[in-house]
């Protein structure tokens, strides 16, 4: 705690102005009192120091009081020396009896045990807070996790161990932005492009070549991802048009004949079971097809991590805090979820 004094006065000759007297204050005597009103005396103390006032005063000896306070007598004397010497007044007098409070001491008491009072009610506040176990966690997350998420039973165990929150999916097939408070955590492939979140690795995102059982049925396998360019690729489009596997299918397949276009992923699922083409798919969306075949193996270049994030700051709030931790304490659950 800081706290500023600060002393000011009139000059001396409009003191005596104001007194009737007409007499005029000397040099040296106004020399004196500039030199008095500039007075600037910082008063620097901390709880600490009016612990130790308070329980000299209730327990009436440096004695009862270090023992009140868990330390030593001399520890006791220290802190009232420093605090007198801060404040730069006398709080505390020695007497046979004991130690009793000054009568500046006694004036001031009151004000010191508002605090005490003040601080007792922040530390309670500050304790139910970091027990507030209630609320909504929003969790982002492509839409096609979600249901192997639930069905994995991390979100049951959650609930029975918080079941006083609850989690909210965000489903996007973009980065939401967490700093901007669109959602509270991220379950996300690729590596964090916001180097102010905070996270950690579960497991690798996988992404293979895909058709339908049929499409290979009418139009054979291809051999290497150079042979798809004889084959109908399905693209990427809207905000899936900045996606990785956007990107990686042009300069891998220059030549490659797009005859479809989606701006989701669960939109280029059933495009590729429907038949109408030959396109890349996480391999926990495709294997888990049964009409669909892997048709050539995973792309190196399309392998990307799968992230826990979340800011910092909210990162240290109990409800996010406990489903971070929850979820970090069942890494294996979620492996199944995203990795199958």
């Amino acid at each position: 705690m800081v706290s500023t004094l600060v002393f000011s006065c009139m000059s001396s000759s409009k003191a005596l102005k104001e007194k009737g007297s007409h007499r005029a204050a000397s040099p040296g005597a106004a020399c004196l009192q500039d030199k008095r009103a500039k007075v600037h005396s910082p008063t620097m103390f901390d709880w600490s120091d009016l612990r130790h006032l308070i329980a000299v005063s209730r327990h009436g000896s440096t004695l009862a009081a270090a023992r009140a306070l868990g330390c030593n007598q001399s520890t006791v004397h220290r802190r009232l020396t420093e605090l007198e010497r801060n404040l730069g007044l006398t709080l505390v007098q020695r007497r046979s009896t004991g130690y009793r409070l000054t009568e500046i001491g006694e004036a001031l008491i009151d004000k010191v045990l508002a605090v005490e009072a003040t601080i007792a009610a922040l530390d309670h506040q500050v304790e139910a807070l970091k027990n507030d176990l209630t609320g909504v966690i929003r969790l982002t997350c492509p839409e096609p996790t979600v249901s192997r998420i639930v069905a994995t039973g991390l979100l049951d165990r959650f609930y029975e161990r918080y079941p006083g929150l609850k989690v909210q999916f965000v489903t996007s097939d973009r980065y939401l932005d967490i700093a901007k408070g669109e959602a509270d955590v991220a379950f996300r492939s690729g590596e964090p492009a916001d180097d102010t979140l905070v996270g950690r690795k579960i497991c690798d995102s996988v992404w293979a070549i895909y058709a339908s059982k049929s499409y290979i049925q009418q139009h054979g396998r291809p051999a290497s991802v150079a042979q798809l360019a004889g084959y109908a690729m399905i693209g990427f489009d809207g905000i899936m048009a900045n996606h990785r596997v956007a990107k990686w299918l042009p300069a891998a397949v220059p030549n490659a004949r797009v005859v479809n276009r989606n701006n989701s992923m669960l939109g280029t699922l059933s495009a590729v079971k429907a038949g109408i083409g030959v396109a890349p798919l996480p391999t926990t969306l495709g294997d888990a097809e049964e009409t669909l075949v892997q048709v050539l193996p995973p792309v190196e270049e399309l392998t990307r991590a799968w992230y826990l994030l979340a800011h910092p700051e909210l990162r240290k709030t109990p409800r996010i805090a406990a489903f971070v931790d929850h979820v970090l304490d069942d890494i294996p659950a979620l492996r199944a979820a995203l990795i199958g």
